[in-house]
């Protein structure tokens, strides 16, 4: 695998950051500590630049190339946050924080930047300026959003971007890259179903409220079966049903469902949201009691541009032949879609190899994958910008 071999050579240094960064998981915002030894290795790296706090807790480096006349930016972007789940895997390099883990690889990619913005800073071998970027709350906290609203596209002046996500199942060191839609928007809801409290004896006294969430869970399963076309991607998932009681012999009063919906069209969007609407209002009317809809958009699609799509798989080649082109949707989300939408670029994900799924508590990023993603990282700059 033709990678970088100065980059090979920082395999150990780069493994021991990304242990510390497993050991030492953060969520959300509260990425302190990660973010501050980002911080610290970018100028000790010798950045021209290192700015903290972008987006509450991002952090931003800036790379100038021996040249700089094409005047061209691309910025580079890593996830730092972890997962609020315990880790089960046993490894040396565990989680030591209860209740907290890096089961998405976080840690993986934010050491795989470094490396290669280590790299950068040593050879310099571009004509523009790289922005490595440093990113808090992937994990549904927005974080893409907050570094997009704190204006990071218009401070450092750039013009595309790129993002990667290792993906277990793919083989160790391919890609697997599309253009267009490839992350679903990823909408959440929760809907709360009022009856009439009464002893389970005489169920005629009163109005059901878990007989109603049990008619809405069921009548919502047709927005994607019966209300979408067939060759439409559509997910609409009830993940929680919580009644107000926890009696035997007591109908409750209430009941609170929540889930998801995930599209990637955003016709296909409204249409949900509109369908979820009618139909909590309908069965509510039809059983005597009342439901309530509390929809809440959230990511949009990630969407990858034509140009840099090409240019990103045209990268991943020279490090290894093995690049899907065409690699399958995805209905998961991912927040790099603000980005995309502030800027031209390109979504790729990398193998991780047979390992556990993320999210998954015996997931764990594949230590050997951190010269390849750095590579990649750091060919994109020097393929994108030549001296």
């Amino acid at each position: 695998m033709p990678i970088i071999n100065s980059i090979a050579d920082m395999q150990a240094e780069m493994t021991a950051w990304r242990h510390d960064f497993h050991e030492n998981p953060e969520l959300l915002y509260e990425v302190q500590r990660t973010a501050g030894l980002v911080a610290e290795r970018l100028r000790a790296f010798g950045c021209d630049a290192v700015v903290e706090g972008v987006g509450r807790t991002g952090v931003v480096g800036v790379i100038h190339g021996k040249q700089r006349g094409a005047g061209r930016v691309m910025g580079l972007r890593a996830d730092m946050d972890a997962l609020p789940m315990s880790e089960a895997t046993g490894l040396a390099h565990a989680s030591k924080v209860p209740g907290k883990m890096h089961a998405c690889g976080h840690d993986g990619h934010t050491s795989m930047l470094l490396g290669a913005a280590k790299y950068l800073c040593e050879t310099r071998r571009f004509d523009g300026t790289a922005v490595v970027i440093f990113q808090p709350a992937e994990e549904g906290g927005a974080g893409g959003k907050a570094m997009v609203d704190d204006g990071m596209m218009e401070r450092f002046g750039i013009q595309e971007v790129y993002g990667m996500h290792n993906w277990p199942g793919i083989p160790l060191g391919e890609f697997a890259i599309r253009p267009g839609p490839f992350f679903a928007a990823t909408d959440v809801f929760d809907i709360h179903v009022t009856g009439k409290g009464a002893h389970a004896a005489k169920p005629n006294d009163g109005v059901d409220p878990t007989v109603m969430a049990s008619q809405l869970v069921l009548a919502l399963q047709t927005i994607a079966s019966r209300n979408a076309d067939p060759v439409e991607a559509l997910v609409v998932s009830v993940t929680s049903f919580e009644t107000g009681s926890k009696a035997y012999n007591v109908i409750p009063e209430t009941v609170h469902l929540k889930g998801t919906v995930r599209t990637l069209k955003p016709d296909l969007r409204d249409m949900a949201e509109a369908r979820m609407g009618e139909i909590c209002a309908g069965i509510g009317a039809a059983m005597g009691g009342r439901i309530m809809l509390d929809y809440r958009r959230s990511y949009p699609v990630m969407a990858n541009s034509a140009a840099q799509t090409e240019f990103a798989a045209r990268v991943a080649e020279g490090i290894t032949p093995g690049v899907d082109r065409a690699a399958p949707l995805i209905m998961g989300g991912e927040d790099f879609a603000y980005m995309l939408e502030a800027r031209p670029g390109a979504y790729i994900l990398a193998g991780n190899g047979d390992s556990a799924m993320v999210h998954h508590p015996k997931y764990d990023f594949n230590d050997a994958l951190l010269p390849v993603g750095a590579s990649y990282f750091a060919r994109l700059v020097e393929e994108g910008m030549p001296v």
